[in-house]
């Protein structure tokens, strides 16, 4: 299985807390609910979940296995790490 690179997985939950931090202030502005839903979405398809709030824990799970992988001496790759 192919496995997102960990900054881009970071960028996008990034982006999506932002564009969700949006809909809290305009939460009747539709550009705002789409800009949010798309990046939901691509969120979901990377993490290979089915609604956001899975795809958001996945996502933080999976940086958190990027970032023990990371750290000297730990040695353990984000795939393998479960």
């Amino acid at each position: 299985m192919l496995l997102p690179h960990c900054h881009v997985v970071h960028e996008l939950l990034a982006l999506l807390r932002s564009r969700e931090r949006r809909v809290a202030r305009a939460p009747r502005d539709s550009g705002a609910l789409q800009a949010r839903d798309d990046a939901a979405y691509t969120l979901c398809v990377l993490m290979g979940e089915r609604s956001m709030a899975a795809a958001v824990e996945a996502a933080e799970r999976y940086l958190v296995r990027c970032r023990r992988a990371m750290l000297p001496g730990v040695g353990v790759a984000p795939d393998r790490a479960r």
